[in-house]
């Protein structure tokens, strides 16, 4: 039986990889090899970091959170506290844009929270 050499299979997987690794520099766009280790390595990157955006993005609301309820005499976690004591359920990605987009309403808020503790 005559030995399969790589035809159109291979070639197809091939042009995927060097369709992904296109936009890359030199011959990481061109190599296939050199495109396997760069398209392999991006995708563990982008794999990774969809999570760690979550993260990065939970610490920037933290941050803004804390910044604004400092403005208005209490510290983040003293905030917090009084907000679940007072049973309001707002979630840190609003809070945080309403510390930045209503100050007057945070600052209500926070009056809310610190009369609870």
């Amino acid at each position: 039986m005559p030995r399969a050499k790589g035809g159109f299979k291979t070639r197809q997987r091939r042009n995927k990889v060097l369709k992904l690794a296109k936009g890359y520099r030199g011959a990481r766009s061109k190599l296939f090899r050199s495109a396997t280790e760069a398209v392999d390595r991006a995708l563990n990157y982008a794999f990774r970091d969809r999570r760690v955006k979550k993260r990065d993005f939970r610490s920037l609301w933290i941050m803004r959170i804390n910044a604004a309820s400092r403005l208005n005499g209490l510290p983040y976690s003293k905030f917090i506290f009084g907000l679940k004591k007072a049973d309001i359920q707002i979630d840190r990605k609003v809070l945080a844009d309403i510390a930045i987009s209503d100050p007057k309403g945070f600052a209500e808020i926070s009056a809310l929270a610190k009369a609870q503790l």
